[in-house]
């Protein structure tokens, strides 16, 4: 008994060991990677994912691009080197080209009118604030009314590519200062801002601005030396920027007026007019950073007391309403700032287009297609279509789509009835009436066909009715010789009376003459007058005293 039971165990042990060992060479088997896959699941959540796709969404909707680097430049040329207050209030007013054009008739009226006074006299116009802030500044109106298209221009891309305009200022003042016409002065502060260097950690787009030259990273700020005083510059933006990058594409020379120049002092390129004393008239500076315009609320409610701002207000909005109608260059500037007219959201409703409508259509179409009937047109395109498909059928020509078509038709018709086709050009029609011509006889051959001989005139003569209509004829000339005349003056109410009697109407026109002649003579002579010799009446028969009865 114990046997059997020790050779039973020993089976059980030598099946465990080798169930084990094959277990062990199995690669399917969970036990090792499960210890192994334990700390990469707990290090999954260390680096997660979400942080990838974030910036991508938070980044605001990229700008339309309307215009290029070359177009920019030749644009900001004339005003990128202005103080960057009044590069601001520039850029504002040139969104709105309409009110610029006022302003600069309104400073033409009032060349005397400058500073803070200027802008508080326009404070009743209904010009937006950056455009009444110009006033201030009559030299600045006098270049931009030289070219209102470049004024529009400037504010439309102002408006649509806000970066891509800053980065061409910070482009071409780095370009005058390369070129030794861009410094501090008595009139001015340059100032260079080198852009703080990126982290050695940052992605590959932060290393190549690294690797970039120092003056693509750094920002050139123009400011007045005097913040109550601002002098405006002049210059010439062929020469300023030194050898200009685009021969094809130069910048526009915009002259001061002399009104504006006394006492100019050319200093490193620029000239310096008189200083315009401000102290509230510049509310706006250009943001290098974010390239937008910030807003000193202080400043502007100091000096636009009717249209006051919050403190939230910090960032200047474009208004629409200041527009003037002008419309806007690109699509993004169109949805975003276009104005829509009070009821235009009820269009549809006025054109049948309302949900009742719709479904009464939807269940008139329905009826339509279980009826077998097919569905009216929809368009005038797909009424056509039918129509010729209809003709088709029913072996109709079609109708003639073009004038060409049709005087092929009208030929191939004529070639069919055997009519000879019109002629297409004046040689020709005269070719085909030459060759009539030489198709008919001769008119010689004709003569001496129809030559009267004495024989055919004694015939004619002989024949009776021949007589009688001469006869008729006689009678009726003798008829129109016995007519009465007309008298002397029914030329003047008859106007074929010349034509019968031509002779009587010289004599009327011979007389008509010698009067006009006679009263245009000289008073002297017409009065003198000429002695006329009268005969005498003669003696009556029969009648005494001979006497004037």
């Amino acid at each position: 008994m114990r046997k059997p039971l020790l050779y039973v165990v020993a089976a059980v042990l030598g099946l465990g060991v080798v169930a084990s060992y094959f277990l062990a060479r199995d690669p399917a088997t969970p036990v090792a990677p499960a210890t192994t896959a334990a700390p990469a699941a707990a290090a999954a959540p260390v680096t997660p994912p979400a942080p990838a796709p974030a910036p991508a969404a938070e980044a605001p909707a990229p700008k339309q691009t309307v215009f290029n680097q070359e177009q920019l430049d030749q644009m900001m040329a004339p005003i990128a080197l202005y103080p960057d207050s009044l590069l601001a209030q520039v850029l504002m007013a040139s969104t709105y080209p309409g009110e610029v054009t006022e302003a600069v008739a309104w400073s033409k009226a009032n060349p005397k009118a400058q500073g803070d006074e200027a802008v508080k006299q326009v404070a009743q116009q209904t010009w937006d604030p950056s455009v009444q802030s110009l006033v201030a500044f009559p030299q600045v109106l006098v270049l931009l009314g030289q070219d209102p298209v470049w004024v529009q221009r400037m504010g439309d891309a102002f408006l649509a590519q806000p970066d891509d305009v800053m980065a061409s200022v910070q482009r071409l003042r780095q370009q005058a200062k390369a070129a030794g016409n861009l410094q501090s002065n008595q009139y001015q502060n340059v100032t260079v801002q080198v852009a703080a260097p990126a982290p050695a950690s940052a992605a590959s787009g932060t290393a190549s601005s690294t690797s970039a030259p120092a003056s693509s990273s750094s920002t050139i700020i123009i400011e007045p030396a005097n913040p109550q005083v601002v002098y405006v510059p002049s210059y010439n933006p062929t020469t300023t920027y030194g050898t200009w990058a685009y021969p094809s594409s130069p910048p526009a020379y915009y002259p001061p007026s002399p009104l504006y120049t006394a006492g100019t002092a050319l200093m490193a390129g620029l000239a310096f007019g008189t200083g315009v004393a401000i102290v509230n008239s510049l509310w706006g500076d250009c943001d290098w950073d974010d390239h937008d315009i910030d807003v000193d609320v202080n400043r502007y409610n100091n000096i636009n007391a009717n249209n006051r701002i919050g403190n939230n207000q910090g960032k200047w909005q474009h208004n629409a309403v200041h527009r003037d109608g002008v419309p806007y260059r690109d699509n993004l500037s169109r949805q975003q700032y276009g104005r829509q007219l009070d009821g235009a959201s009820q269009r549809a409703a006025f054109r049948g287009d309302d949900a009742q409508r719709a479904q009464a259509r939807d269940r008139a179409r329905t009826s339509l297609d279980q009826a077998g009937i097919e569905r009216p047109a929809t368009t005038n395109s797909e009424a056509r279509d039918r129509a010729r498909a209809s003709m088709d059928r029913a072996g109709i020509e079609r109708p003639a789509t073009a004038n060409n078509d049709a005087r092929e038709r009208a030929r191939e018709s004529m070639d069919r009835a055997g009519i000879e086709r019109p002629a297409t050009s004046n040689r020709e029609a005269r070719d085909r009436v030459r060759e009539t011509q030489t198709e008919r006889p001769r008119a010689t051959d004709r003569q001496q066909n129809t030559r009267p001989t004495r024989e055919n005139v004694q015939a004619r003569n002989q024949n009776p009715q021949v007589n009688q209509r001469r006869q008729g004829d006689g009678q009726a000339r003798q008829k129109l010789q016995d007519r009465p005349r007309s008298s002397a003056g029914s030329a003047r109410n008859n106007a074929f009376d010349g034509v019968r009697s031509p002779a009587r109407t010289t004599a009327q026109a011979n007389r008509g003459r010698t009067s006009q002649t006679l009263a245009q003579r000289p008073s002297a002579s017409r009065a003198a007058g000429h002695t006329l010799s009268r005969p005498s009446a003669p003696a009556r028969r029969g009648g005494g005293g001979g006497g004037r009865r």
